[in-house]
């Protein structure tokens, strides 16, 4: 996959003023200095009062085809796209204090806490752009399907893509087609003792989990000028110490029930394909910075079926009761 970013055709960023560009631009560099400081972190600080964890329920059963039935509602977080208050989130050293000594029993993206399917109607497209090298691109034809079809989706981007992207990220934050959503600071698998997945390593400590998940946030939520409630992490991959982590800072994991590209590994065929049986209650990933991919053609060729099926697509924020 190439990693030239490809110019917009639609309402992308050359429609943004060059007043706001000099905000965005601002904001490229809050990000940078975000994920900069996201790097060699050490867990440190005094301990802080903390609330009472959420009670995890029983696993479920994602995976690149639809989730089982043996399902748990999730409760924290932002379900219904609210937040909780920054003032009123823990910080680090109350984390690290509360999480410092806790050893993962669960591994993998089929884990307590992380949702992958909800009890809607509805379903949900969610697409990735995941930055880094080979990473930064955007897949306008992707984006104007979407857009000219009029079907929602939510986007999760790490932060590297935004620092790469700032007038871009802006211009889907105001595209009140599409909700932001956390992909994590520098795109790492979110795990308390750096288990890896597809040869990255994860976060190496309960420290690192938490720069991880709140190294984007601010950004996304200042681009956005809403709560980021929703979570993914590089690979999918998560142990269950971290996911109770992120639930507590208000961000609900989310994985899913369809794997609708296969990291962008997929021709437009096989994308079609797995669309084919999507219904209602199914969270779909994909990816949107990958041009030179098979998901857009993929895409092009299945939503319209889809549609004429009669599933009505939301974004993660309006379904509600996400299960795991």
């Amino acid at each position: 996959m190439g990693d030239s970013i490809v110019g917009g055709t639609g309402t992308g960023a050359r429609h943004i003023a060059a007043g706001r560009r000099t905000v965005l631009l601002a904001a490229a560099g809050l990000a940078a200095t975000a994920l900069g400081a996201c790097a060699g972190t050490t867990e440190s600080g005094p301990a802080e009062s903390l609330p009472a964890a959420p009670t995890p329920g029983e696993p479920g059963s994602p995976g690149t085809a639809h989730a089982g039935p043996n399902t748990t509602a999730l409760t924290g977080g932002a379900p219904n796209g609210t937040a909780r208050r920054a003032s009123s989130l823990p910080s680090r050293a109350a984390i690290i204090a509360r999480f410092g000594d806790r050893q993962p029993t669960e591994w993998g993206m089929e884990v307590r806490g992380v949702a992958t399917r909800s009890k809607s109607r509805k379903a949900v497209l969610t697409f990735d752009a995941c930055g880094g090298p080979g990473g930064a691109a955007c897949d306008e034809r992707l984006l104007d399907t979407l857009r000219g079809l009029r079907v929602p989706a939510t986007l999760f981007l790490n932060g590297r893509w935004v620092a790469a992207n700032p007038e871009r990220a802006a211009a889907l934050a105001a595209d009140p087609l599409f909700e932001l959503a956390n992909h994590g600071a520098v795109h790492r698998p979110l795990s308390v003792d750096g288990r890896e997945a597809y040869g990255i390593p994860g976060t190496a400590n309960v420290g690192e989990v938490y720069d991880e998940l709140t190294g984007a946030k601010a950004v996304l939520e200042k681009l956005s000028g809403k709560p980021c409630g929703f979570f993914r992490s590089g690979t999918a991959h998560y142990d269950d110490v971290a996911a109770a982590i992120a639930r507590l800072l208000g961000q609900v994991p989310v994985n899913f029930s369809v794997n609708g590209d296969g990291g962008a590994t997929f021709s437009a065929g096989q994308v079609a394909a797995e669309l084919a049986g999507v219904r209602g209650g199914d969270i779909v990933i994909s990816h949107f910075n990958h041009p030179g991919s098979g998901t857009a053609a993929g895409y092009a060729a299945a939503l319209p079926r889809l549609l004429d099926r009669g599933v009505v697509f939301a974004r993660l924020g309006e379904v509600g009761g996400l299960l795991r």
